[in-house]
């Protein structure tokens, strides 16, 4: 190679390797020197190789070799300035060696051949550039040089160049080109609303990361970052329903995301401070007046001020700054509408309670594990006090937003177990036994259905001993999208104690508790309803009588109730219409209250939970057959975002006005993601993906699919997982290989939707393998996509084959031109080793780089080639700094190449980025493709087609090529 020979001649070396240093370490000689600084020249800014990979790294090796003998030739004169005598002449080359360095270092892909020579020389004995050389010749100048002498202080710039070289490739990859011209984030709002709407009990870690990943690939500043969480926040505030919704929203704000943000403090923030930027976000959110004088009026509180008392405990905010606040806050507000009213008044604040509900739950968790069974008494005292009011739901969503629910859940799973072993010896435990069944059990029910089922299941019951709570709620409880079998054998116990429990509730007056066991009870009531239902409709039994068996029913344990319409239900979806009148009936009656003086404790505050629990358990099948039913609403709210779907309307007109309207809006509200997420359920991953990839490809302005874009990654939230493994593995594929739909992928749709493709990945690949699934996600079950195994079959080649054609020249057309590559034939040396294949992600991942491969090298180009390109360039823009293990590891090995050809990708930043230089193939294919780069370059300024530096002589081109 003729570049490698002419370094080699100029930094002492013969092209065989031999090192004659002896006669270019005489740097007295200054004519010998000049005229090695001006070979020097011929190579500076326009090195290529187009020689094999061994010749490749040898020319980085060479580069890092006369730089290190450029810097040791600077540091002599640097020495020889000091010296009056020959200070005039040691100035002229000096002055000459740093020209000479900062052309090197000023080339960009110069200073990556560099850095791929520091990786590839693991034991070099060459000084460390930056480090040795550079820093002994910064020490070496003399005052009057670092301070301006004449003529050389522009000499000291290629000298800093010097001491951040090693870190200054990496960095490289990190610099965007995109600067950021505004305020607005869509995805952080809709990301915080999702997760404050649907997902409060889900950890915080899962959240922290998936905000951090979308600070990065929108390259957010953290001040502006931090602003759009707290406009989120109270944005939610403003907008939930009353009752509970309410309730979780200000434990969500107040409780759970200064949580958040003090793990958002451990991830590196640059220079800054977090806590400055903190500190500046709410200074931004001060300005937002109507804001925040509009959830004020909503919570009847100063919100910001018990905010930022909330973030300085949690050392997010120092005292000084908290004060400083407050008092802007305070002085804004004085001119602000009065927020006291004769209505009002007397209101204690949500956010204030919700605060002050935190510490009771860790007294109450406490209370709850001593030994109580000696005096259970005590015990139904502390659960009386939860049931008043709005109590329990404040306790829930503290233990919600701070982590605490599932152990509240457990605690209260052992308790509904603990009934079975308190004796009826003494009659006074009769009752107790039963308040604490009953509590219990209502509890378990709200909280399984306001926070999920998944709350209460465990994974660490003994085989044979799982509580009567989940076995009952997994088989028996009616829940949104979850069809029960009334025949099934659950509902069909011993058929001696359904018939004395009929017996019962037909003859007695009275229930004699000291003797009745309540978990058998529950699970024998569901065969005695329907036994007596038969012997109602067909005339056995009067209305009168049937009137008394459900004041029995519902008159002492409330939980008999429920267990007695949780049947009902399960019951009435397989009736006709003509069939149900009786069993509409019997719910009616079992959901009206008993009022009288023979009732056992906290019966109006039971009544009011049970009331709850029947109104969500019936709530699917009164809208199917447009009954009403009056539930009593006594402190207690109406079932937010029921019913949200318009009637008679096709889901898909649907998906599409909700998606326009929040397009138009700019941001994603509550109920659009309650209707997004009921969409997806009736729809399927794959219609739902689909549809609205179709909105996104008919925008025709770059700002509107910019927009669409945030918002659409926010909506893919609700199940990124399986909407990427959809958009990947057959939206993306049906899109690039059907030539009728290429049309679609123009600019500027088709590069929005290369970019959603690429953030969608990432998310989905850095947190799919450590992340179990949310809670939202949990919920309900949702067809996974088929098989990939099937789908994209794996070519399970010999390792020896496998490895033989991953270190084969790529120039080898035999192997890599074959239009049906195997998977595993192209597959990179950091998939060999790293990544199983038979995770359908990875498998997508892997097959969708295949189809870009063959797309680069077909005869064929159109807008799919353009697709391809802004799909790579988008990798290389979200690529995280240091980061190993990203979506560009499951490249194929021979797609670098293909890649270079491409003119928008022809750049070393590119180069770098796409090619892992961590691994033993790593560096070859990068600096082969820096020097294919360079070639054309070359080319193109030889033929006028892009701007040339000034050759020193025609000669000099010649001889390059």
């Amino acid at each position: 190679s003729p570049d490698l020979l002419l370094i080699q001649v100029a930094s002492g070396q013969l092209p065989g390797g031999v090192s004659c240093g002896r006669r270019f370490d005489d740097f007295s000689r200054d004519l010998c020197v000049q005229s090695l600084l001006e070979i020097m020249d011929m190579f500076c800014d326009r090195l290529s190789c187009h020689g094999k990979a061994e010749e490749c790294i040898s020319l980085c090796r060479a580069l890092l070799s006369a730089l290190t003998w450029l810097l040791r030739c600077a540091t002599f004169y640097a020495e020889k300035v000091k010296d009056p005598l020959e200070q005039a002449a040691a100035e002229n080359q000096l002055k000459m060696c740093l020209e000479r360095l900062e052309k090197v270092l000023s080339s960009t892909k110069n200073r990556a051949l560099i850095h791929i020579a520091k990786l590839e020389e693991t034991c070099t004995s060459l000084p460390v550039t930056g480090t040795g050389s550079s820093l002994a010749l910064c020490h070496s100048l003399p005052p009057p040089l670092e301070t301006g002498g004449a003529g050389i202080c522009p000499c000291r710039a290629p000298v800093t160049l010097c001491s951040p070289l090693p870190p200054s490739i990496p960095t490289m990859l990190s610099v965007h080109s995109e600067q950021l011209n505004k305020t607005g984030f869509p995805t952080v709002h809709a990301v915080v609303l999702l997760e404050g709407t649907m997902n409060l009990t889900g950890e915080t870690q899962p959240l922290v990361e998936q905000l951090m990943m979308v600070k990065r690939m929108q390259r957010i500043p953290s001040p502006l970052f931090v602003l759009e969480i707290w406009k989120a926040c109270f944005v939610g505030l403003i907008e939930c329903p009353e009752g509970t919704e309410e309730l979780k929203w200000t434990a969500f704000t107040f409780l759970k995301m200064p949580q958040v943000l003090v793990k958002l403090k451990k991830y590196p923030q640059g220079d800054k401070d977090f806590t400055e930027d903190v500190n500046c976000a709410f200074e931004f959110l001060l300005k937002l007046t109507p804001l925040l004088d509009k959830a004020d009026q909503r919570c009847n509180c100063n919100c910001m001020s018990l905010l930022l008392q909330e973030c300085s405990k949690q050392g997010l905010l120092s005292e000084a700054n908290m004060n400083n606040l407050i008092d802007k806050r305070a002085a804004d507000k004085e001119n602000s509408p009065s927020l006291k009213s004769a209505e009002n008044a007397n209101i204690q604040p949500n956010p204030g309670l919700i605060l002050r509900a935190e510490p009771t739950v860790t007294n109450i968790l406490k209370t709850m594990d001593a030994d109580h069974s000696k005096s259970p008494e005590g015990l139904l005292g502390v659960l009386g006090h939860m049931l008043s009011g709005k109590s329990l739901d404040l306790l829930l969503a503290a233990a919600a937003a701070t982590g605490k629910l599932k152990s509240f859940a457990r605690k209260f799973v052992k308790l509904n177990e603990f009934t079975k072993q308190i004796t009826g010896e003494i009659s006074k435990s009769g009752p107790v036994r039963a308040l604490l069944f009953d509590i219990s059990f209502l509890m378990l029910c709200h909280v399984a259905q306001t926070y999920g089922s998944e709350v209460i299941l465990s994974d660490s019951n003994p085989p044979g001993e799982v509580p009567f709570f989940e076995t009952w709620m997994l088989t028996c409880m009616p829940e949104e999208g979850k069809i029960l079998n009334p025949d099934h054998p659950c509902f069909r116990p011993d058929s001696t104690k359904v018939e004395s429990l009929v017996a019962l509730l037909n003859n007695s007056s009275e229930m004699k508790l000291v003797q009745m066991k309540w978990h058998e009870v529950c699970l024998s009531i569901s065969a005695a309803i329907l036994e007596i239902l038969n012997a109602w409709e067909n005339g056995v039994l009067s209305t009168e009588s049937i009137q008394k068996i459900t004041e029995n029913i519902k008159g002492k344990v409330c939980s008999m109730a429920v267990c007695a319409v949780a049947w009902l239900v399960a019951h009435v979806r397989m009736l006709g219409l003509d069939e149900r009148e009786k069993s509409l009936q019997m719910i009616r009656q079992l959901a009206t209250p008993l009022y009288g003086e023979n009732t056992l404790q906290f019966y109006n505050e039971r009544v009011v939970i049970m009331s709850s629990i029947l109104e969500h358990m019936c709530a699917d099948v009164l809208q199917q057959t447009a009954t009403q039913i009056k539930f009593p609403s006594t402190g207690m709210d109406t079932i937010p975002y029921w019913n949200l779907l318009p009637p008679k309307k096709p889901i898909k007109e649907v998906l599409t006005s909700v998606f326009t309207k929040v397009l138009e809006k700019g941001w994603v509200d509550s109920r659009s993601i309650h209707i997004f997420d009921t969409l997806l359920h009736m729809g399927g991953v794959y219609w739902f993906c689909n549809n609205l990839v179709k909105e996104l490809l008919k925008e025709t302005r770059k700002e509107h699919t910019l927009r669409a874009v945030e918002l659409l990654y926010a909506i893919f939230c609700l199940d990124m997982h399986q909407l990427t493994l959809t958009l990947l593995g057959h939206i993306l594929p049906n899109l690039l290989t059907d030539s009728s739909k290429w049309h679609t992928l123009m600019d500027p749709p088709g590069k929005a939707l290369a970019k959603l493709s690429v953030w969608c990945a990432l998310s989905s690949y850095s947190s799919h393998s450590k992340v179990q699934a949310s809670a939202r996600q949990k919920k309900r079950h949702r067809e996974d996509i088929e098989d990939y195994i099937s789908l994209f079959p794996l070519d399970d080649t010999q390792p020896s084959k496998l490895m033989r054609l991953l270190s084969s020249n790529e120039e080898d057309s035999n192997i890599l031109s074959s239009p049906n590559r195997s998977m595993s034939s192209s597959l990179s040396a950091s998939q060999l080793h790293t990544v199983s294949m038979r995770d359908p992600l990875n498998r997508v991942l892997a097959n969708l780089f295949l189809l870009i491969s063959s797309i680069l090298g077909a005869k064929t180009a159109g807008t799919h080639t353009q697709f391809v390109q802004w799909f790579m360039e988008e990798c290389v823009e979200c690529l995280e700094q240091g980061s190993r293990g990203s979506i560009l590891q499951f490249m194929p090995f021979t797609m670098v190449s293909e890649l270079v050809k491409v003119s928008t990708m022809s750049s070393p930043k590119i180069v770098l980025a796409i090619t892992d230089l961590s691994l033993p193939l790593g560096p070859a294919p990068a600096v082969q493709a820096m020097g294919k780069l360079r070639h054309r370059q070359c080319q193109q300024q030889l033929w006028g087609l892009s701007p040339a530096p000034e050759p020193r002589s025609r000669d000099t081109l010649v001889f390059k090529y």
